[in-house]
């Protein structure tokens, strides 16, 4: 007898948890709160922002592009490979 009253406590306990935290959760103070942490922190990164420097582009011409012929390149035939199975 103890055991189910013990059990039955305990569920009610549970029940009372979740509905107390659900009750929070979707209650209007708590949906102000988040929104206005949350405009805050856009604030915050806004500012952050505005205060930034700005570099100088410094990495015009700096790549040179050398044209190398090499003649003396292997041919690989790598198709004809393939196709002979003799």
């Amino acid at each position: 007898m103890i055991k189910e009253i013990k059990y039955l406590i305990f569920f009610f306990i549970i029940v009372i948890f979740i509905f107390f935290t659900t009750k929070y959760y979707f209650s209007d103070t708590n949906k102000k709160k988040t929104y206005r942490t949350l405009n805050n922190f856009d604030k915050q990164i806004n500012n952050y922002q505005k205060k930034l420097p700005v570099l100088d582009d410094d990495t015009k011409n700096i790549i040179e592009y050398v044209e190398q012929k090499d003649t003396k390149k292997k041919k690989f035939n790598f198709w004809k490979l393939l196709e002979s199975d003799d």
